[in-house]
C-alpha cells in the first residue's frame, strides 16, 4: 500500500532528519524538516551563532558549451555580463515572455562554457524542461545537466564560516577571502566541491555543494562544531525578516519581478534583449512593500491591505523572533510610501500597520522601524 509520505521525495539526508526526531512536513513534493522541536530557537541559533540547513531538495543544473554566455544574457531578467570573475554569482529570474516569473535562481560563472545554476525545488522540472525548450529553439547546441549527485547544505549565521573551517579545514584557504555571491570549487577525496558565500537569512555563511555519498558525513561533522540544525519554520522566519521572496508566495508566473520588489534584478538598460524584456517595458503597477503591525495579531499571507491609494494584499508573513513583532511583505498600489499607516483586515477587524522598507533584519540587527 502506498501512502502519502511514501509517495514524498526525499533528500539523501532524509534518515538523518528522521534519526534527530524532525518534524516532516511536506514542502512541495519533499518530505522536509519543519524543526528538530523548537523553531524558535532554531531561529536564534542562526541569529546569534550558526544553524545549517537540508536544501538538497534544490538543484545544481550545470550548462556547458560554447554559446553559454549568449543563452544566459537571452533566458535572464538581470545581465550575466556582470560575471567576469570566476566564481561570481549572481541573482535572477526567469520569465514568460509576458514577464511572469518561471523562477528566481543563483547563477555562477567558473568559464565562458561553464556556468552552474541553482534552482528552486518546486519548479525544478519544469525550469529543466524550459532551459531544454530555449536551447533547442536557440540552437545554442548547449548541454543542460541536471547534478543529483550533489547535495546541498547551508550554513548560516555569525559563526558559520568559522565553523565550517573548524569541520572541514581544507575549504578555509580556498573560501576565506571569498565576497559575498562569489563561491570557490574545491577538488575533495570524494569528489567536487562547491562552496558559496550565499544565503535566505540575512546572516553570513556559505551554501555549500558536497556530493550526496557524503552528506550525511557532512551534517554530522558540522554538528560535531556546534552547527544546529534548523528546519524550513526557522528558514522562513529568518528570510522573511530578511526581506527575501518566496518562490510560489511573494511571487510566480502570474506576477513580474517590477511587482515583486525585484527591480534590482531586471536589466533595463543595456541594448540586450532577453525573455520577458517588452513587457517589463511598461514599468511597474504595484510595489512590494513590508508591514509591521502595529495592533495586536498576526500578520499571513493573503490578507487584505486598505491604504489611502487602493487595496492590497499580504504575500507573506509571520511573527519575527527578532523583532518580536509581526510583519509581512504586501503588494500595495505605487502610491503607498514608506512611513504611511495602512489597514490589514484580520478576522474581520481593521488592523493598523506601518509601512517600511525592507529587510527588516540583517546581520542580526533590526533595521526596520
Amino acid at each position: 500500500m502506498t501512502s502519502a509520505i511514501s509517495a514524498l521525495k526525499q533528500t539523501v539526508l532524509h534518515s538523518t532528519h528522521l534519526a534527530a526526531h524532525a518534524r516532516m512536513v511536506d514542502f512541495g513534493g519533499w518530505d522536509m524538516p519543519v524543526n528538530y522541536g523548537s523553531q524558535i530557537e532554531e531561529h536564534h541559533a542562526v541569529r546569534g551563532d550558526a544553524g545549517m540547513f537540508d536544501v538538497s531538495h534544490m538543484r545544481v543544473v550545470d550548462i556547458t558549451g560554447d554559446k553559454t554566455r549568449d543563452f544566459l544574457r537571452y533566458l535572464l531578467a538581470n545581465n550575466v555580463d556582470k560575471l567576469q570573475i570566476s566564481g561570481k554569482a549572481l541573482y535572477s529570474c526567469m520569465l514568460r515572455p509576458e514577464g511572469g516569473v518561471i523562477d528566481d535562481l543563483i547563477v555562477y560563472y567558473f568559464s565562458e562554457d561553464f556556468f552552474r545554476l541553482v534552482v528552486n525545488a518546486g519548479t525544478a522540472d519544469k525550469d529543466i524542461e524550459w532551459l531544454n525548450e530555449q536551447n533547442a529553439v536557440g540552437e545554442f547546441g548547449l548541454n543542460i545537466n541536471p547534478r543529483p549527485d550533489f547535495a546541498l547544505i547551508a550554513v548560516q549565521g555569525p559563526n558559520a564560516r568559522a565553523k565550517v573551517w573548524a569541520a572541514f579545514p581544507f575549504t578555509q584557504a580556498p573560501s576565506e577571502q571569498l565576497k559575498p555571491f562569489n563561491a570557490a570549487r574545491i577538488e575533495h577525496e570524494h569528489g567536487e566541491w562547491m562552496v558559496a558565500r550565499t544565503g535566505y537569512t540575512g546572516e553570513d555563511g556559505f551554501e555549500i555543494a558536497v556530493p550526496a555519498t557524503i552528506a550525511a558525513t557532512v551534517w554530522q561533522q558540522l554538528a560535531e562544531q556546534g552547527v544546529r540544525p534548523a528546519g524550513l519554520g526557522a528558514r522562513d522566519t529568518l528570510r522573511l525578516e530578511a526581506g527575501m521572496n518566496l518562490y510560489g508566495q511573494d511571487m510566480d508566473e502570474t506576477v513580474n519581478p517590477l511587482n515583486s520588489g525585484l527591480a534590482w534584478t531586471v536589466d533595463l538598460q543595456s541594448e540586450r534583449d532577453f525573455i520577458g524584456k517588452t513587457a517589463l517595458s511598461h514599468g511597474a503597477t504595484a510595489q512590494l512593500v513590508g508591514l509591521i503591525l502595529q495592533d495586536k495579531g498576526i500578520l499571513r499571507s493573503h490578507q487584505t491591505v486598505k491604504t489611502a491609494h487602493g487595496e492590497g494584499e499580504t504575500t507573506s508573513g509571520t511573527f519575527s523572533p527578532t523583532m518580536q513583532q509581526s510583519i509581512a511583505f504586501a503588494r500595495l498600489p505605487l502610491g503607498v510610501t514608506i512611513g504611511d499607516t495602512v489597514q490589514v483586515i484580520i478576522r474581520d477587524k481593521a488592523l493598523n500597520a506601518k509601512v517600511v522598507k525592507m529587510p527588516f533584519v540583517r546581520n542580526g540587527k533590526i533595521i526596520a522601524v
